[in-house]
């Protein structure tokens, strides 16, 4: 039977552990957290006191944390997964982080014969909770089938974006767009508000038009526009303002050693390393829209 080691049990992390338990998987769980191992322990998972004591029968290991030093740290450094793994076990990586660690951790792993995945998703908390998450994973082909039944049952869509560091580059891409897009329909609403309309008739309105999108659809900025957006709990949980901050940094980074032009993007991820400077960090990213009516004039 397929044994996951499921370490990093956050917003994120708890919910897809969960989705592994509901689907049969035996499940081993390790957080710094303790309340966090026994919220899964109460689902069935068994506890582990450390990363190493987590992976040393695993089968698989799954880790889900918030950056790149993290992850390195969890594979080569005093997490010693790699130094506790056996040999076969198949290890896959759903933070989001630079490609560059990813790609360090894919060659120490395989100097081990270790096979490594790099699979962050999409789809937020309220995604991870539903099991509709979206994995974009860089690797090997083989990895991958054997990952995806695993994957399919934390999520709706797997796609195998390329080698290894390229689900890193591909989530990078997705989570620049979104950080615009969110401005872009704040900045839209909010012209709206100022101008006397009403937000629920011009959000109905671009969704039925060309300016449609993910934003309006499913996370509306706006309180009381949306059942259970993190708008209606005064912007509470959900994608934090300091993750997209975190993803936005990266897409620029990576635009750098390209020499690709994003403006845009640059723009964005100043407007939410701004926002994050006034202490909305812990804030859901959507939670801008209050930086942008802070703007207003006059």
């Amino acid at each position: 039977m397929t044994r996951i080691a499921f370490i990093g049990l956050g917003n994120m992390g708890a919910p897809m552990a969960a989705n592994l338990r509901k689907a049969g998987y035996e499940l081993v769980a390790f957080d710094l957290v303790p309340e966090a191992i026994q919220r899964l322990v109460d689902e069935g998972a068994a506890p582990a006191r450390s990363a190493a004591e987590a992976v040393a029968d695993a089968t698989v290991v799954i880790s889900m944390l918030p950056a790149g030093e993290q992850v390195r740290d969890l594979y080569l450094g005093t997490g010693r997964v790699l130094a506790s793994v056996d040999i076969g076990t198949l290890l896959i990586d759903c933070s989001t982080i630079a490609a560059e660690d990813a790609r360090a951790v894919a060659t120490a792993a395989e100097a081990r014969g270790l096979a490594f995945l790099d699979a962050p998703v999409s789809g937020g908390v309220a995604g991870a909770q539903a099991g509709t998450l979206t994995f974009i994973v860089g690797g090997e082909t083989q990895p991958l089938e054997t990952a995806r039944p695993i994957l399919e049952a934390m999520g709706r869509n797997v796609f195998h974006a390329g080698g290894h560091g390229a689900g890193q580059l591909g989530k990078m891409c997705n989570n620049m767009l979104l950080g615009i897009l969110m401005i872009g329909t704040c900045e839209a609403l909010n012209l709206a508000v100022a101008h006397q309309l009403n937000p629920a008739i011009i959000s109905e309105i671009i969704r039925s038009s060309s300016g449609n999108n993910w934003v309006l659809q499913t996370y509306n900025p706006l309180p009381g526009l949306m059942e259970n957006t993190p708008a209606t709990r005064g912007y509470e949980g959900g994608f934090l303002s300091n993750l997209m901050t975190k993803d936005l940094a990266l897409a620029m980074n990576a635009a750098l050693a390209s020499g690709t032009s994003t403006p845009l993007g640059s723009v964005a991820s100043s407007l939410y390393a701004m926002h994050c400077a006034n202490g909305n960090g812990g804030r859901d990213f959507s939670s801008i829209i209050q930086f942008l009516q802070g703007g207003r004039f006059d």
